[in-house]
């Protein structure tokens, strides 16, 4: 989970939004879920000079770009696309630079604005859609907020969950909402700060890929970010195995080098502002890694949210955790309504 807690904020805003908790059963694992051959990969070279993968479900129907946090890649929504593209969505799946089956970024970025002009490249230039709704967790939905915020015209609506909000400090204080502790005092945050100071000498005691495969595995079990047995065994492979690559596990790390200021600011993050698109909220509170100031936090800086809602038995990959209630949840909040009524 990356945070930008060393980033200031004068901004003050206000906003009301109401909490509510949804309740859903555990998707049951099928053989489908974990097979990387389930859809079709496609890339792009970008205008950016990014090689970008993508996936792309349901053609003609309401663009959706979803997208991956850290330490994931397209693979942690193959529960998602396929009832997605059903419904009604155009779905399209990336992987970020550096992630994947996505190029290593040339010039070095790996920072929130790098990731955005990539995703707007390959929605306007590529796959030649002006307008879309994102959905987004982790690094996903910090990317998703900038994306939206540099490039107004292409995002209708925001869908973010288990995410950092905006940056802004003097917002939530005058809220009544307390200082999240410093990075270091977090239980969780020795990973964080390792891979975004020493990510050399990391990856070089990672020399294996049984050893790279047991760091990227803690993610998904005993750092305690998903509900107890959301992941099976089985499950944790088919998410590991694209991290099993030294080069691109190495690669992955860059926004925590950014973040850490060992990687140049090329362009501020759009991060700083409240957010005045309409957003759904939605919180998994079995994560461990995200404050339990999140919802609080993501209410001001949203102004015209619904939610945030918080979804019981789902931690910070809620759209694996709880694919079937997002799905359901997607499909209401996106999809236009019909006028016709029932006989």
């Amino acid at each position: 989970m990356i945070s930008l807690a060393n980033y200031t904020s004068g901004s003050a805003h206000e906003a009301t939004c109401h909490r509510v908790v949804l309740r859903s059963h555990a998707v049951t694992p099928t053989g489908s879920d974990v097979d990387p051959r389930r859809f079709a990969v496609h890339h792009a070279d970008l205008s950016t000079g990014v090689r970008l993968a993508y996936l792309r479900e349901g053609a003609g129907g309401r663009p959706l770009l979803l997208l991956h946090g850290y330490p994931e890649t397209m693979r942690i929504w193959w529960r998602n696309v396929a009832p997605l593209a059903t419904a009604g969505f155009d779905v399209v799946v990336p992987d970020l630079r550096g992630f994947g089956a996505s190029g290593i970024a040339h010039d070095g970025r790996y920072d929130p604005p790098a990731y955005a002009r990539d995703l707007h490249a390959l929605m306007t230039e590529v796959l030649d859609l002006d307008r879309c709704d994102v959905v987004g967790g982790d690094l996903g939905g910090v990317v998703a907020v900038d994306l939206a915020l540099r490039f107004a015209r292409l995002v209708d609506r925001l869908v973010l969950f288990n995410t950092v909000p905006p940056v802004l400090a003097d917002a939530y204080r005058a809220a009544g909402i307390p200082d999240d502790p410093p990075r270091e005092q977090r239980p969780s945050a020795d990973y964080f700060v390792r891979q975004g100071t020493d990510a050399d000498g990391l990856i070089a005691e990672l020399d294996t890929p049984a050893r790279r495969r047991s760091y990227v595995a803690g993610f998904y079990g005993s750092r305690l970010w998903a509900a107890p047995g959301a992941f099976s065994a089985e499950a944790v492979d088919f998410h590991v195995e694209p991290f099993l690559d030294a080069e691109k596990l190495r690669h992955s790390w860059g926004i925590y080098e950014f973040v850490c200021g060992r990687r140049p600011v090329v362009e501020i993050p759009r991060l700083f502002e409240p957010v005045e698109l309409p957003a759904l909220v939605l919180y998994g509170p079995e994560d461990h890694v995200v404050p339990r100031t999140f919802h609080e936090r993501m209410a001001v800086a949203f102004p015209h949210c619904v939610g945030p809602l918080v979804v019981p038995g789902a931690g910070h990959f809620l759209q694996w955790e709880r694919a079937e209630l997002l799905n359901r949840v997607l499909a209401a909040f996106l999809l236009p309504r019909s006028d016709t009524k029932p006989d």
